[in-house]
């Protein structure tokens, strides 16, 4: 058998023990057929084998998210400004101030997610006269944590609020004086107010979330992921938003193997969604690259225990238990996972009480389940999760929010949170996640930063007896997250038979500096045995440019986490663009395809429509689009 593709001369780090120092691999058909030293592997080269010299870098198998929300984030990558890893509020402010410059009305400029205050030199985040000054037209949305979100006048009148707008149930709308809103809305500890005021603003047109996506995916491949399991998410409707990925899997342009399970939609509805789903939805349907995965991570909106750590750990509902019941219940009997969010270990005794009462009736019986988060699970209910078989992922949320549990709950409490160590000598399945892209970041190495390191983006050291050690870390967020789809055997190492999933390291994990984990990039990620990311050295090999779409994107000029090629030099860029949008843009609000009604634009220009006159009533007025 002669080989698709070698990999030779390189630091390969597998998991197997049988299989040690290894250099080289062949690939063939998406899978390893080969793993050794270079002179055995070359053995399986043809002249039609691709071969490329590793340059002695750091190989590790393909990096596994266990819980992202990569449908919801990847159709809204392209509209979102993001601050992950920004240094300074005054970087991110000037961002900000170009991407208004940028951005043409009616969309807004929207940072959501993936920052911390503490992140920043200032330790402090923007205050509403610092973003009504730098946007005083175009609406702007920021979203810190699940905890608030500031907005500017702009956006206030974009959605309609106003002092006779009612806050929801757990969520509080701050108010000036004269009873107007300031711009600052509050979880406490209900997030459903932040997700809902979000889900008011512009969407992109189907064509440019398509482009969204595979640009999302591609980010994400820049640090080497290859694989996630999608946790659904508030707003995330299926089949209706996951048609994007469900064509690019048909077109074989994924780039990220993702397994979703399916989050409930409808509050004191949960039963009937799952109820529904379990008629339609064949459990695992799909193929390596698309699959389904299974129930949650909201099962009931009456378990949802929100991890607002500046808020009071929340007291769940008196009817959690029944309407939890009926739906686990209803999985159980059909033999379909389920994974529940789960922060607090108060919440999660509750759980438990549950999951073992419908044990005893009808049994979990190697059924695979999975808590979520468990940040403040005792041993007590480690045990008791091992007993019904299930396992927990992890998230690196703490590594954002650190700084408040500890002010609430103190040091010690955070030494332990979660207390992942234990989790693993308790033999329980661990995987290792993000929660992004509205709480932490996407990018792995700072997760594994802070399981190894042990602080915070913002610096505090929360753990010291309870760090992980680099390899565990890794395998955690590779071989450990494969569990959780049920894939143990297909992939998360480097092994013969296993997918052909790995990255190239732009530096050796292992041996560098703790300060320098958190800047890792990929310099090559494969994917089924197909390189989808290339840089550095190796960006001969490079996929074919794909434009971001629209054009006014932040991800044009910022191009996600700024590691590698640093803040400054997007700054740079930027200046150097024209930073008001085109003509047809400022006359229509927008070109090519709309991204407010997801008409296109051509069809208009080209119709009888006086369009093009800009001093007719479709041309002064409005968006060509409204022609139709």
């Amino acid at each position: 058998m002669k080989a698709d593709l070698i990999l030779f001369n390189g630091k390969i780090h597998s998991f197997n023990t049988e299989t040690p120092n290894v250099t080289a691999v062949a690939i063939k058909d998406g899978k390893f057929i080969a793993v050794g030293n270079d002179n055995d592997i070359m053995t399986f080269a043809s002249e039609e084998t691709k071969i490329i010299d590793l340059q002695n870098k750091r190989v590790v198998p393909g990096i596994n998210d266990s819980h992202i929300h990569l449908i919801r984030g990847g159709l809204n990558y392209n509209l979102e400004l993001r601050w992950d890893g920004v240094p300074s509020l005054a970087d991110a402010l000037r961002m900000l101030k170009e991407q208004v410059d940028r951005t043409p009305n009616p969309q807004w400029v929207r940072v959501v997610g993936g920052w911390s205050e503490f992140q920043f030199a200032e330790r402090r985040m923007p205050t509403l006269e610092e973003i009504n000054a730098i946007a005083p037209d175009t609406p702007v949305f920021i979203l810190h944590l699940y905890d608030r979100a500031i907005m500017n006048r702009a956006a206030l009148r974009a959605v309609g609020y106003n002092k006779n707008t009612p806050a929801p149930p757990g969520g509080h709308i701050e108010r000036d004086s004269n009873g107007e809103p300031t711009g600052l809305i509050i979880a406490t500890p209900n997030a459903m107010i932040l997700y809902s005021t979000l889900a008011k603003g512009p969407t992109l047109s189907y064509e440019h979330q398509i482009n969204s996506t595979r640009h999302f995916m591609k980010e994400l491949n820049r640090f080497g992921i290859t694989s996630v399991i999608d946790a659904g998410g508030g707003f995330q409707n299926f089949p209706d938003d996951y048609k994007v990925v469900n064509e690019l899997n048909e077109k074989k342009q994924l780039t990220v193997r993702i397994a979703y399970n399916l989050f409930t939609q409808k509050p004191k509805h949960e039963f009937e969604d799952f109820n529904d789903w379990i008629d339609t939805v064949k459990l695992y349907q799909g193929d390596d690259m698309y699959r389904h995965n299974g129930a949650g991570e909201m099962l009931v909106f009456s378990a949802a225990d929100f991890e607002d750590f500046l808020q009071p750990r929340p007291d769940l509902p008196e009817n959690m238990e029944a309407e939890l019941e009926k739906v686990v219940r209803l999985l159980v009997e059909n033999r379909w996972p389920f994974r529940l969010h789960a922060t607090y270990n108060e919440s999660i005794t509750r759980f438990l009480n549950v999951f073992e009462k419908i044990n005893r009736d009808v049994p979990f019986n190697g059924l695979p389940w999975i808590f979520d988060h468990a940040e403040t699970i005792d041993e007590r209910n480690i045990e008791r999760v091992k007993a019904l078989g299930g396992g927990i992922a992890v998230q690196s949320r703490m590594a954002y929010q650190g700084e408040y549990f500890t002010d609430r709950y103190g040091a010690k409490a955070a030494e332990n949170t979660p207390p992942i160590k234990k989790m693993i000598e308790m033999e329980v399945p661990v995987g290792a996640g993000s929660d992004a892209t509205r709480v932490s970041s996407y990018n792995p190495w700072v997760s594994m930063y802070w399981m190894t390191v042990g602080k915070t983006v913002g610096g505090l050291q929360l753990y010291t007896d309870t760090r992980l050690n680099r390899q565990t870390a890794l395998e955690l967020y590779t071989r450990g997250s494969a569990w959780f789809s049920q894939e143990q055997t297909k992939k998360g190492d480097i092994k013969v038979g296993m997918f052909a999933d790995l990255v190239v390291l732009d530096r050796d994990y292992f041996t560098i500096d703790d300060e320098d984990i958190k800047k890792i990039e990929a310099d090559l990620t494969i994917v089924d045995g197909k390189i989808v990311y290339a840089n550095g050295d190796f960006s001969s090999f490079s996929p074919p440019h794909i434009p971001i779409l629209p054009d006014w994107s932040p991800t044009n000029i910022y191009n996600g986490y700024p590691v590698r090629s640093g803040l400054q030099s997007a700054i740079e860029k930027n200046a150097k663009a024209d930073a008001k949008p085109k003509l047809t843009a400022q006359i229509h609000s927008c070109s090519g395809s709309c991204d407010v009604h997801a008409h296109n634009h051509d069809v208009a220009r080209m119709s009888n429509v006086p369009v093009n006159n800009y001093n007719a009533f479709w041309g002064a007025l409005g968006c060509s689009c409204f022609a139709f």
